[in-house]
């Protein structure tokens, strides 16, 4: 079962794609997709449900992020050997960590803002995982245990406030939009994330492709090494780094202005679609 949040800001309410490809309303059965309706037990019991009785949702319904209430937002440095190289960062013996304001998560084709003063502005194609349960000092043989499942990710920066600004990269990752989510939350029986082709296009031009199996730290891996420095809970999302292509990465570098069109993609995990305005 994929599952997903729809409606207006505010309202929104939580649902399941059918064999169709259209929108069950599952709200008589969960009230909202965070915290404890995020354990992978809880899911499972959720996609028992007959979805040919569940209520259909209109067609053009808005697809919000696939989780609620989001803790924090985990990302990771370079985890593809092409992108490090490409765009000039080390990659280290253990992974780089950094955290993005969970205000910055954003619906799957909700409008991207483009910050004030900003000039730089970067994509970002990764594959997202969404904590189920807590995790803390997790071994690497039980880490995918603790997943709700996986979602794509846009990890957009303005690399400008990341590197130029001084300090750490979180001033660079946060602003509002900056984590767009979904489509779908897919468990993780549903789904091979060590075999996942990713894609991202700008004005419908080819950005960047890679495939899961081209990362350097797995998921299990990724799990269980940022719990031994953090408590992960229900609703958290990891970011698991993005493929060679970033805008930074070309000579001249490219970056996104207002009226940009983004897509991108990700095996069986949908896409998303979304246009750059300015405040």
């Amino acid at each position: 079962m994929r599952f997903v949040r729809f409606g207006d800001r505010g309202v929104e309410r939580p649902g399941c794609i059918d064999d169709d490809g259209r929108i069950r309303d599952l709200s008589d059965h969960v009230t909202s997709l965070e915290g404890e309706s995020l354990d992978p037990d809880a899911l499972s019991r959720l996609a028992d449900y007959d979805r040919t009785t569940l209520p259909l949702v209109a067609e053009g319904v808005r697809l919000c992020k696939p989780v609620r209430r989001i803790g924090k937002i985990i990302g990771v440095g370079p985890n593809y050997g092409d992108s490090a190289e490409l765009a000039g960062f080390k990659i280290n013996p253990e992974p780089t960590l950094f955290l993005k304001a969970a205000t910055a998560a954003s619906g799957p084709n909700d409008p991207i803002e483009i910050p004030r003063m900003a000039s730089r502005v970067d994509w970002g194609v990764e594959l997202a995982v969404v904590i189920g349960r807590v995790a803390k000092y997790v071994r690497v043989e039980e880490a995918l245990r603790h997943v709700a499942g996986f979602t794509l990710a846009n990890d957009l920066t303005e690399r400008s406030f990341q590197l130029q600004r001084g300090g750490q990269w979180t001033k660079g990752k946060s602003h509002d939009t900056f984590a767009p989510l979904g489509p779908w939350l897919v468990p993780p029986h549903a789904i091979n994330h060590d075999d996942i082709e990713l894609w991202l296009d700008v004005n419908g031009e080819r950005q960047q492709t890679g495939n899961t199996r081209q990362m350097i730290f797995k998921v299990p891996y990724l799990i269980s090494y940022i719990s031994r420095f953090m408590r992960l809970e229900p609703g958290d999302v990891i970011m698991t780094g993005t493929p060679g292509g970033v805008g930074l990465s070309y000579d001249p570098p490219r970056f996104l202005r207002a009226g940009d069109r983004i897509t991108l993609g990700g095996t069986g995990l949908g896409t998303q679609d979304y246009v750059c305005t300015t405040l």
